[in-house]
């Protein structure tokens, strides 16, 4: 009981009052009444999700020029028609230096450039506060330390990877090279930039559903709606029944409910491959329990919360804010497996310098 407390006052802390203007115009609302969701949104920026050191939470104007203005910089700097006749990148691989993201994707030979990446080019900005961080729980803005069980769990998993080679087999290639779920945690929960391209959603509303779909990698959480769980109602269901504790899908058993004017979303029981998956909650026990607010504070902006509970693995909770942006482009595909031989190329390139070692 004490645990729950804590985590209901930690949400209520980083909530933000409903409002109608962070960049104007009146919240839209659908027939039944509720603020309307629904349509395409972008949560990219630059802001990282912890806090770099020596930041306090809220940027300065002077903090904000120099980051946009440096990001501005990059953009520039790589954004010129590539030569036809350029040489072969030098041995060892070619650098770009302003971006690391850019850097790996460009993995040395120019693979990815600036072209194809679309991060975001701004701060983050919340309540009218460019913020240093996407985290605001803790105060630091910095995943908490974990518990002596997280540290001795995430010990065995380490070792039982380290009984197979990582291009042993498919299975041990990442879930998103796989094509299976997003780069990074962009479906979620939480639902996060990637840092890299394709972080936008379509949202669509009915009285008794949500359904979120992320471009990345076409992944679509369908969250029914229902009333607040009281742990005091001992009689009728109050909407629909959680999953059996054995069946742990992708993103998650989510229950969705609104408070007021804000959608309220609960997820348990996420699959374990995702508890691997990203580095944010590597590791985590399989009582972690997400909770995540979606209030609609402009016609412009979502105020998309998310709180993260597990004393299994770290010692306090720990989540954050991040602004969803409307956009007027539309979503397409992403195609991830179309013609895409990488995964078996990577996997014969192996099994070659396994013949080559005998």
């Amino acid at each position: 009981m004490m645990r729950a407390t804590v985590a209901v006052a930690l949400v209520a802390a980083v909530s933000i009052p409903v409002a109608r203007a962070q960049d104007g115009g009146a919240v839209p609302r659908t027939p039944d009444g509720r603020p309307d969701l629904q349509g395409n949104w972008t949560n990219g920026t630059i802001t990282p999700i912890e806090r770099p050191q020596g930041f306090e939470a809220v940027l300065t104007p002077e903090q904000v020029a120099q980051i946009e203005g440096g990001r501005q910089e990059c953009i520039e700097a790589h954004s010129g028609s590539s030569d036809p006749d350029r040489d072969a990148p030098a041995e060892g691989g070619t650098t770009i230096g302003c971006d690391f993201i850019l850097e790996a994707a460009a993995g040395g030979t120019g693979g990815y450039n600036l072209f194809y990446l679309d991060r975001g080019d701004q701060v983050a900005v919340v309540n009218g506060e460019p913020r240093s961080s996407l985290l605001m729980i803790p105060e630091d803005g910095r995943i908490p330390a974990r518990t002596p069980e997280a540290q001795q769990r995430l010990g065995l998993l380490m070792a039982a990877r380290g009984q197979h080679g990582e291009y042993d087999n498919p299975e041990n290639r990442p879930l998103s090279e796989r094509c299976i779920v997003s780069f990074g945690s962009n479906a979620g929960p939480p639902m996060l930039p990637n840092y890299f391209y394709n972080n936008n959603y379509t949202i669509v509303q009915t009285p008794d559903h949500v359904a979120i779909m992320t471009e990345m990698v076409h992944d679509t959480r369908i969250i029914p709606i229902g009333v607040s769980p009281d742990p005091g109602d001992t009689g009728e269901a109050r909407g629909p029944s959680a999953f059996p504790e054995e069946i742990r899908p992708w993103f998650g058993d989510s229950r969705g409910w609104w408070e007021d004017d804000t959608l309220v979303i609960e997820t348990t029981r996420l699959n374990p491959q995702q508890l691997t998956a990203y580095r944010e909650f590597f590791g985590a026990s399989p009582n972690m329990k997400i909770t995540e607010r979606l209030t609609r504070v402009d016609a412009n902006t979502i105020n998309y919360e998310f709180l993260i509970d597990d004393p299994d693995t770290w010692e306090t909770p720990w989540g954050g804010e991040v602004p969803f942006v409307r956009m007027d482009d539309l979503l397409y595909e992403y195609a991830c497996h179309e013609a895409n031989y990488a995964l078996e190329n990577v996997l014969l390139g192996a099994r070659a310098q396994e013949r080559e070692n005998r």
